[in-house]
């Protein structure tokens, strides 16, 4: 990248100048490493099930293990459709969905594997 196309990403003053492997400005006192600058950072997916696949929410997911709730047992190998990903987590748990027979429910990532 040239000196004229660097521009702070703090003021956006064109009077940057590039020292070693940092550019600075001289306006804002602003430092930043070329390589930063030129490759995107890659967020990995925030939700991901048992197996390290990513979910979306409307995913269909089948739980992976015997989950007690209340005096009944949610059996592994239960299959729950139209997922709804929480952005906040409601007590660790990141999915909201309903379940036949069980009704609305919140359950964890960790125990659900993506349906294919």
């Amino acid at each position: 990248m040239s000196q004229a196309d660097q521009k702070c990403s703090q003021c956006g003053s064109q009077n940057c100048y590039q020292d070693g492997q940092l550019w600075i400005c001289p306006e804002c006192f602003h430092e930043w490493a070329l390589s930063a600058a030129a490759e995107p950072v890659q967020e990995l997916p925030k939700f991901l099930d048992a197996n390290g696949v990513p979910l979306q929410s409307g995913d269909t997911v089948i739980v992976v293990k015997d989950l007690k709730v209340g005096k009944e047992t949610l059996k592994s190998g239960t299959k729950v459709k139209n997922i709804r990903l929480l952005d906040e987590p409601e007590d660790g748990h990141d999915i909201s969905c309903k379940i036949e027979g069980f009704g609305s429910m919140y359950l964890k990532c960790s125990v659900v594997k993506k349906a294919k």
